[in-house]
């Protein structure tokens, strides 16, 4: 991925994040240094990311989100992050179209990978979500949203599915897109909040 200890990107690699994310080379380079002072082995680790996540969340757990999320980016599964895996990760979380936004939201809640969603697997993230939102944040939500079990049903019922069936990636993104309750749900704004301070953190 690039030439991830000369301390320069490769042509290859800068053409390529180039047209597929919303980001100049200029940038893309003095990113990729300060990626490196930050990595130098050129990766970072599950660990390394769940650290920059929990600094950011002093009140709650995002220990579970920010695997979910690893695990979503970490697209050859190698267990780290590259510099091209982590600015298609930021380009998806904070300067995305909503359709790629929401291809990345199937990702994420598709725990096992298998091209389905399933209400266990909503009622996981969702969970993981929730561990994020401290304690007197939770007694502020509405009714039929302040635990997880409410939120994931309330989703999953958007969706007309019964128990044991599943949600297609066509049958998300559709459903999803033109639903400002449900894309409020699935998204939930603290993470994205994080994300774009990751970012100026991180760059």
């Amino acid at each position: 991925m690039g030439n991830s200890k000369s301390g320069a990107l490769s042509k290859e690699l800068l053409r390529d994040l180039t047209s597929n994310t919303k980001y100049a080379e200029a940038e893309l380079c003095t990113w990729y240094q300060t990626f490196l002072k930050e990595c130098p082995s050129g990766k970072i680790t599950k660990k390394q990311f769940e650290g920059i996540y929990a600094s950011f969340f002093p009140n709650a757990d995002p220990t579970a989100y920010a695997r979910h999320v690893f695990r979503s980016f970490d697209t050859n599964a190698d267990g780290t992050l590259d510099f091209k895996e982590y600015i298609v990760a930021l380009h998806l979380t904070s300067g995305s179209k909503t359709l790629q936004k929401l291809e990345w939201a199937f990702a994420l809640y598709d725990v096992d990978g298998n091209g389905t969603i399933s209400k266990n697997e909503i009622h996981e993230i969702v969970k993981a979500i929730f561990s994020m939102i401290p304690a007197g944040d939770q007694k502020n939500l509405p009714e039929d949203e302040n635990t997880p079990e409410k939120w994931a049903e309330k989703i999953w019922d958007f969706f007309g599915k019964k128990e044991h069936d599943n949600i297609s990636e066509g049958e998300f993104i559709q459903g999803v897109m033109y639903n400002k309750d449900i894309l409020r749900l699935i998204q939930y704004d603290e993470p994205q909040k994080i994300k774009d301070k990751l970012k100026e953190k991180k760059h």
